[in-house]
Protein backbone atom coordinates (compact mmCIF):
# COMPACT_ATOMS: atom_id res chain seq x y z
CA UNK A 1 0.00 0.00 0.00
CA UNK A 2 0.94 3.37 -0.73
CA UNK A 3 2.75 5.76 1.40
CA UNK A 4 -0.35 8.18 2.84
CA UNK A 5 0.24 11.52 3.81
CA UNK A 6 -2.87 13.36 5.60
CA UNK A 7 -3.27 17.05 6.05
CA UNK A 8 -5.07 18.29 8.97
CA UNK A 9 -5.94 21.43 10.92
CA UNK A 10 -8.52 23.90 11.92
CA UNK A 11 -10.98 25.17 8.99
CA UNK A 12 -9.53 27.96 6.52
CA UNK A 13 -6.34 27.36 6.90
CA UNK A 14 -5.39 26.39 3.23
CA UNK A 15 -5.39 22.52 3.44
CA UNK A 16 -7.19 22.38 0.18
CA UNK A 17 -4.76 24.65 -1.74
CA UNK A 18 -1.64 23.14 -0.24
CA UNK A 19 -3.04 19.85 -1.56
CA UNK A 20 -3.55 20.74 -4.99
CA UNK A 21 0.18 22.51 -5.17
CA UNK A 22 1.46 19.06 -3.23
CA UNK A 23 -0.34 16.58 -5.98
CA UNK A 24 0.63 18.44 -8.71
CA UNK A 25 4.65 18.11 -7.67
CA UNK A 26 4.26 14.65 -6.18
CA UNK A 27 1.69 12.95 -8.59
CA UNK A 28 -1.08 12.88 -5.87
CA UNK A 29 -4.71 12.53 -6.05
CA UNK A 30 -6.75 13.74 -3.30
CA UNK A 31 -9.19 11.86 -0.84
CA UNK A 32 -11.50 14.05 0.54
CA UNK A 33 -12.26 14.20 4.68
CA UNK A 34 -14.85 16.61 4.70
CA UNK A 35 -18.01 15.54 6.03
CA UNK A 36 -20.23 18.21 4.21
CA UNK A 37 -18.41 18.05 0.68
CA UNK A 38 -19.53 14.35 0.24
CA UNK A 39 -22.82 15.95 -0.23
CA UNK A 40 -24.00 17.00 -3.87
CA UNK A 41 -25.21 20.80 -4.32
CA UNK A 42 -23.46 22.01 -1.95
CA UNK A 43 -20.89 23.92 -3.18
CA UNK A 44 -19.91 27.21 -1.96
CA UNK A 45 -20.93 26.73 2.26
CA UNK A 46 -18.58 23.72 2.03
CA UNK A 47 -15.38 25.27 0.40
CA UNK A 48 -16.10 22.78 -2.21
CA UNK A 49 -12.69 22.21 -4.37
CA UNK A 50 -14.17 23.61 -7.88
CA UNK A 51 -14.16 22.10 -11.37
CA UNK A 52 -11.14 23.52 -12.02
CA UNK A 53 -9.38 21.93 -9.44
CA UNK A 54 -10.67 18.79 -10.37
CA UNK A 55 -9.84 18.65 -13.00
CA UNK A 56 -6.34 19.37 -12.31
CA UNK A 57 -5.84 17.26 -9.56
CA UNK A 58 -8.15 13.81 -9.30
CA UNK A 59 -10.77 14.24 -5.89
CA UNK A 60 -11.96 11.05 -4.15
CA UNK A 61 -15.60 10.82 -2.15
CA UNK A 62 -16.51 14.43 -3.13
CA UNK A 63 -20.06 14.79 -4.37
CA UNK A 64 -20.74 11.21 -3.15
CA UNK A 65 -24.86 11.51 -2.23
CA UNK A 66 -27.96 13.04 -1.82
CA UNK A 67 -28.36 15.87 0.60
CA UNK A 68 -30.92 13.43 1.68
CA UNK A 69 -29.28 10.14 2.09
CA UNK A 70 -27.30 9.26 5.00
CA UNK A 71 -23.98 8.38 4.96
CA UNK A 72 -22.02 7.03 7.85
CA UNK A 73 -18.75 7.04 9.44
CA UNK A 74 -18.41 2.85 8.66
CA UNK A 75 -19.07 4.00 5.37
CA UNK A 76 -16.91 6.61 4.67
CA UNK A 77 -14.04 4.56 5.92
CA UNK A 78 -14.65 1.76 3.60
CA UNK A 79 -14.86 4.04 0.59
CA UNK A 80 -11.73 5.68 1.64
CA UNK A 81 -9.46 2.74 2.44
CA UNK A 82 -10.57 1.97 -1.08
CA UNK A 83 -9.63 5.01 -2.79
CA UNK A 84 -6.20 4.70 -0.84
CA UNK A 85 -5.82 1.43 -2.42
CA UNK A 86 -6.91 2.19 -6.15
CA UNK A 87 -4.52 5.40 -6.06
CA UNK A 88 -1.53 3.91 -5.19
CA UNK A 89 -2.51 0.80 -7.58
CA UNK A 90 -1.99 2.99 -10.16
CA UNK A 91 1.74 4.54 -8.92
CA UNK A 92 0.13 7.76 -7.55
CA UNK A 93 0.38 9.53 -3.84
CA UNK A 94 -3.19 9.79 -2.04
CA UNK A 95 -3.52 13.11 -0.12
CA UNK A 96 -6.12 12.55 3.00
CA UNK A 97 -7.47 16.24 3.47
CA UNK A 98 -9.94 17.70 5.44
CA UNK A 99 -10.96 19.08 8.62
CA UNK A 100 -13.46 16.20 9.89
CA UNK A 101 -11.23 14.50 12.60
CA UNK A 102 -14.00 11.78 12.93
CA UNK A 103 -12.94 10.71 9.90
CA UNK A 104 -9.39 11.24 9.59
CA UNK A 105 -8.75 8.89 12.81
CA UNK A 106 -11.26 6.19 11.70
CA UNK A 107 -9.13 5.21 8.73
CA UNK A 108 -5.76 6.17 10.03
CA UNK A 109 -6.40 5.00 13.31
CA UNK A 110 -8.30 1.52 11.98
CA UNK A 111 -11.28 1.87 13.89
CA UNK A 112 -13.94 -0.82 14.17
CA UNK A 113 -17.27 0.93 14.08
CA UNK A 114 -19.27 -0.75 16.38
CA UNK A 115 -22.48 -3.36 14.67
CA UNK A 116 -24.77 -0.82 16.18
CA UNK A 117 -28.09 -1.00 13.96
CA UNK A 118 -30.17 2.38 14.00
CA UNK A 119 -32.64 2.58 16.56
CA UNK A 120 -34.89 4.70 14.65
CA UNK A 121 -37.49 4.98 17.86
CA UNK A 122 -34.92 6.16 19.91
CA UNK A 123 -34.11 8.65 17.50
CA UNK A 124 -37.11 10.46 17.18
CA UNK A 125 -37.22 9.99 21.07
CA UNK A 126 -34.23 11.93 21.26
CA UNK A 127 -34.66 14.40 18.49
CA UNK A 128 -37.81 15.63 19.80
CA UNK A 129 -36.39 15.94 23.40
CA UNK A 130 -33.42 17.66 21.68
CA UNK A 131 -36.15 20.44 20.24
CA UNK A 132 -38.28 20.81 23.35
CA UNK A 133 -35.25 20.70 26.23
CA UNK A 134 -32.24 21.44 24.17
CA UNK A 135 -29.70 19.69 22.53
CA UNK A 136 -27.24 20.86 25.98
CA UNK A 137 -29.73 18.27 28.34
CA UNK A 138 -28.71 15.59 25.53
CA UNK A 139 -25.28 16.28 25.87
CA UNK A 140 -25.09 16.98 29.89
CA UNK A 141 -26.86 12.68 29.26
CA UNK A 142 -23.80 11.90 26.83
CA UNK A 143 -21.50 13.24 29.68
CA UNK A 144 -22.63 11.13 32.43
CA UNK A 145 -23.39 7.98 30.56
CA UNK A 146 -19.26 8.31 28.10
CA UNK A 147 -17.80 11.44 29.24
CA UNK A 148 -14.67 10.18 26.52
CA UNK A 149 -17.23 10.66 23.91
CA UNK A 150 -18.61 13.68 24.98
CA UNK A 151 -15.32 15.42 24.96
CA UNK A 152 -14.94 14.20 21.72
CA UNK A 153 -18.21 15.31 20.05
CA UNK A 154 -18.86 19.13 19.00
CA UNK A 155 -22.16 20.20 21.32
CA UNK A 156 -23.96 21.49 18.74
CA UNK A 157 -24.13 18.18 16.76
CA UNK A 158 -27.29 17.23 17.40
CA UNK A 159 -26.86 13.75 15.26
CA UNK A 160 -23.46 12.52 16.41
CA UNK A 161 -24.77 13.27 20.09
CA UNK A 162 -27.86 11.29 19.71
CA UNK A 163 -25.72 8.39 17.86
CA UNK A 164 -23.49 8.08 20.76
CA UNK A 165 -26.21 7.85 23.25
CA UNK A 166 -27.77 5.70 20.84
CA UNK A 167 -24.95 3.27 20.45
CA UNK A 168 -24.53 3.34 24.59
CA UNK A 169 -27.89 2.42 24.90
CA UNK A 170 -27.13 -0.72 22.80
CA UNK A 171 -24.18 -1.84 25.56
CA UNK A 172 -21.34 -0.13 23.86
CA UNK A 173 -19.75 2.81 24.82
CA UNK A 174 -19.04 4.98 21.41
CA UNK A 175 -15.68 6.22 23.20
CA UNK A 176 -15.09 2.55 22.58
CA UNK A 177 -14.40 2.39 18.99
CA UNK A 178 -10.98 0.24 19.23
CA UNK A 179 -8.15 0.40 17.35
CA UNK A 180 -8.12 -2.36 14.94
CA UNK A 181 -5.41 -1.88 12.83
CA UNK A 182 -3.47 1.52 12.21
CA UNK A 183 -2.70 3.05 8.98
CA UNK A 184 0.88 1.88 9.16
CA UNK A 185 1.83 4.14 6.01
CA UNK A 186 1.32 7.64 6.63
CA UNK A 187 2.48 10.81 7.40
CA UNK A 188 0.56 13.44 8.99
CA UNK A 189 0.63 17.60 8.37
CA UNK A 190 -0.86 19.96 10.55
CA UNK A 191 -1.72 23.28 9.66
CA UNK A 192 -1.99 25.85 12.36
CA UNK A 193 -1.87 29.84 13.22
CA UNK A 194 -2.63 32.34 15.97
CA UNK A 195 -6.23 32.05 17.11
CA UNK A 196 -6.94 35.89 15.99
CA UNK A 197 -5.51 35.34 12.71
CA UNK A 198 -7.33 31.87 12.26
CA UNK A 199 -10.82 34.02 13.13
CA UNK A 200 -9.82 37.02 10.62
CA UNK A 201 -9.23 33.94 7.93
CA UNK A 202 -12.54 32.36 8.69
CA UNK A 203 -14.24 35.75 8.51
CA UNK A 204 -12.69 36.39 5.07
CA UNK A 205 -13.82 33.11 3.82
CA UNK A 206 -17.22 33.68 5.00
CA UNK A 207 -17.92 36.84 3.30
CA UNK A 208 -16.20 35.36 -0.27
CA UNK A 209 -19.43 32.51 0.46
CA UNK A 210 -21.75 35.32 0.69
CA UNK A 211 -20.27 37.33 -2.23
CA UNK A 212 -19.84 33.75 -4.68
CA UNK A 213 -23.94 33.19 -3.81
CA UNK A 214 -24.15 30.93 -0.96
CA UNK A 215 -28.07 32.38 -0.01
CA UNK A 216 -28.52 31.44 -3.70
CA UNK A 217 -27.09 28.13 -3.40
CA UNK A 218 -29.06 27.28 0.17
CA UNK A 219 -32.15 28.77 -1.87
CA UNK A 220 -31.89 26.20 -4.96
CA UNK A 221 -31.46 23.64 -1.89
CA UNK A 222 -34.82 23.98 -0.33
CA UNK A 223 -36.36 24.66 -3.88
CA UNK A 224 -35.16 20.54 -4.58
CA UNK A 225 -37.38 19.48 -1.44
CA UNK A 226 -34.15 19.46 1.14
CA UNK A 227 -35.62 20.62 4.23
CA UNK A 228 -33.65 22.83 7.09
CA UNK A 229 -34.36 19.27 9.33
CA UNK A 230 -31.37 17.57 7.23
CA UNK A 231 -28.02 16.77 8.83
CA UNK A 232 -26.87 18.16 5.94
CA UNK A 233 -28.65 21.19 5.77
CA UNK A 234 -28.02 21.40 8.93
CA UNK A 235 -24.00 22.38 8.50
CA UNK A 236 -22.11 25.89 9.04
CA UNK A 237 -23.66 28.04 6.72
CA UNK A 238 -26.46 26.45 5.64
CA UNK A 239 -28.16 26.34 9.12
CA UNK A 240 -27.55 30.41 9.88
CA UNK A 241 -28.60 31.09 5.88
CA UNK A 242 -31.96 28.67 6.56
CA UNK A 243 -33.24 31.30 9.03
CA UNK A 244 -32.62 33.86 6.97
CA UNK A 245 -34.71 32.76 4.65
CA UNK A 246 -37.19 31.88 6.88
CA UNK A 247 -37.59 35.50 7.90
CA UNK A 248 -35.99 34.63 11.50
CA UNK A 249 -33.03 37.11 11.14
CA UNK A 250 -31.55 38.87 8.30
CA UNK A 251 -28.73 38.26 5.99
CA UNK A 252 -25.76 40.77 8.07
CA UNK A 253 -27.14 38.96 11.65
CA UNK A 254 -26.54 35.18 9.40
CA UNK A 255 -23.65 36.31 8.10
CA UNK A 256 -22.02 37.28 11.53
CA UNK A 257 -23.88 34.44 13.36
CA UNK A 258 -22.21 31.73 10.19
CA UNK A 259 -18.67 33.78 11.22
CA UNK A 260 -19.12 33.33 15.21
CA UNK A 261 -20.16 29.54 14.58
CA UNK A 262 -17.22 28.86 12.44
CA UNK A 263 -14.97 30.22 15.33
CA UNK A 264 -16.69 27.71 17.36
CA UNK A 265 -16.00 25.13 14.89
CA UNK A 266 -12.27 25.87 14.47
CA UNK A 267 -12.17 25.84 18.05
CA UNK A 268 -13.63 22.61 18.56
CA UNK A 269 -11.44 21.15 15.51
CA UNK A 270 -8.20 21.16 18.01
CA UNK A 271 -9.90 18.80 20.15
CA UNK A 272 -9.37 16.39 17.33
CA UNK A 273 -6.27 17.59 15.99
CA UNK A 274 -4.03 18.76 19.32
CA UNK A 275 -1.07 20.67 18.75
CA UNK A 276 1.02 18.26 21.38
CA UNK A 277 -0.06 15.46 19.41
CA UNK A 278 3.84 13.84 18.32
CA UNK A 279 1.76 12.39 15.09
CA UNK A 280 1.57 15.37 14.13
CA UNK A 281 3.62 17.68 11.84
CA UNK A 282 2.82 20.94 12.98
CA UNK A 283 3.59 23.84 10.36
CA UNK A 284 2.44 27.64 11.22
CA UNK A 285 0.82 29.80 8.60
CA UNK A 286 3.83 32.02 7.10
CA UNK A 287 5.41 33.11 4.23
CA UNK A 288 7.33 29.92 3.22
CA UNK A 289 5.21 27.20 4.75
CA UNK A 290 4.49 25.91 1.65
CA UNK A 291 7.99 26.08 0.67
CA UNK A 292 9.01 24.19 4.28
CA UNK A 293 6.39 21.49 3.60
CA UNK A 294 7.03 20.51 0.34
CA UNK A 295 11.04 20.00 1.70
CA UNK A 296 9.27 18.07 4.55
CA UNK A 297 7.69 15.62 2.44
CA UNK A 298 10.82 15.10 0.19
CA UNK A 299 12.34 13.39 2.83
CA UNK A 300 9.38 10.66 2.23
CA UNK A 301 9.32 10.84 -1.87
CA UNK A 302 10.98 7.93 -3.58
CA UNK A 303 12.41 8.66 -6.62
Amino acid sequence: MSLLFAIVGPTATGKSSLALELCQVHNGEIINADSRQVYRYMDIGTAKPTAEERALVPHHLVDVVEPDEDFSLALYQKKALEAVEDIGRRGKTPFLVGGSGLYIWALLEGWRIPPVPPDIALRQELEARARIEGIETLYQKLKQTDPVAAERIDPRNVRRVIRALEVSRQGTLFSELQVKKPFADSVIIGLTTDRASLYQRIDARVDDMIEKGLVAEVERLEARGYGFDLPSMSGLGYRQIGKFLQGETDLPAATQQIKFDTHGFARHQYNWFRLKDKRINWFELGGNTNEAIHRFIQKFVVK
